[in-house]
């Protein structure tokens, strides 16, 4: 048995049948854990979704800001180019259940090597311990089963920019969503820097794995996806990126938690 993790697949369909290919993937044995942004911008999402689909019992994911998108549309009954097959399949309602229901953080345990992986979509800010990170994705996961339109509805917007445990309502939500969907660069004080999206900011600001690498034991490790212009490169050997930009004409990632070996396909 296998574990791997794959970066933002974002609609890369062909791509992604190489990548299982290329892994020897077998749903009977091994598992995929995507790291979020399965959909939109590129041409084959609703592929991806039945992919998806065909194989849930082997099939593990994480919220990406993406498919956050993709949540919205479907319940607030908006219409999308990318995303009209999707939004026009008949399966729609099974994709919805499936993605409403995913988390922001996953832990996975690997027994032989001792070691512990941690796949978030954007990553864990530093000024959350793991336990804090598992606790807030616990209550995005609930209170999406028990209020997703209205958590749908105001998820939009780059403030509050900090987190602050006495933050209440839709502002909560938003800024925990925020900090595992969108963040790269934080401040000092732990502050969200949003509109930086590539691999420089101010003086003031410096990628979230910086300090969160301090958070990590020797056999901790975090995954992300969401960053393509790093192209996975963190020069850290306890935080990995497998965002390499397979949308934008680049590779798509997969690794395998066992070894950490990684597996790469180029865009077709």
């Amino acid at each position: 048995m296998a574990h791997y993790v794959i970066g933002d697949v974002q609609g890369c369909y062909s791509e992604l049948q190489a990548l299982v290919k290329k892994i020897k993937f077998n749903p009977n044995k091994d598992k995929i854990i995507f790291a979020g942004d399965l959909v939109n911008r590129g041409h084959q999402s609703l592929e991806v979704m039945e992919f998806c689909m065909r194989h849930k019992g082997s099939i593990k994911a994480v919220l990406g800001n993406h498919d956050f998108y993709l949540l919205y549309l479907i319940e607030h009954q908006k219409k999308n180019k990318s995303l009209k097959k999707v939004l026009d399949s008949k399966n729609i309602q099974k994709y919805h259940s499936w993605l409403k229901k995913l988390p922001l953080l996953l832990e996975i345990k690997i027994k032989e090597t001792k070691e512990t992986f941690w796949i978030s979509h954007a990553g864990i800010p530093y000024i959350w311990d793991i336990r804090m990170a598992k606790k807030l994705s616990k209550e995005i996961q609930t209170g999406m089963k028990d209020d997703s339109f209205k958590i749908l509805e105001n998820i939009w917007g780059d403030t509050p920019r900090i987190w602050n445990s006495d933050l209440k309502g839709y502002k909560r939500s938003r800024t925990i969503i925020n900090y595992f969907t969108r963040m790269r660069f934080l401040g000092k004080d732990g502050s969200l820097k949003l509109k930086a999206k590539k691999n420089k900011a101010d003086e003031m600001h410096v990628p979230w794995f910086n300090q969160t690498i301090k958070n990590l034991k020797e056999n901790q490790y975090i995954i992300f996806g969401h960053w393509a212009a790093l192209e996975g490169k963190t020069k850290l050997t306890n935080i990995i990126g497998v965002d390499t930009g397979c949308v934008w004409g680049n590779q798509l990632t997969a690794i395998r938690l066992e070894d950490r070996k990684l597996f790469q396909v180029k865009k077709a």
